[in-house]
């Protein structure tokens, strides 16, 4: 079993916490830009939550 070296390790780290990063943020702004419509948020969600 190959051993993973402290740098590649800390690279994937930073390279998910990236990621999710992004993907909250842009999910947070969808949210903002469409506050005026209730029905799209609850829409939202229902996508959202049925996984």
């Amino acid at each position: 079993m190959p051993q993973m070296s402290p740098l590649n390790w800390l690279s994937l780290m930073i390279i998910s916490t990236i990621m999710l990063y992004l993907f909250l943020t842009t999910n947070y702004f969808n949210l903002l830009y469409n506050s005026n419509n209730k029905k799209s948020i609850k829409e939202k969600m229902k996508i959202n939550w049925k996984w």
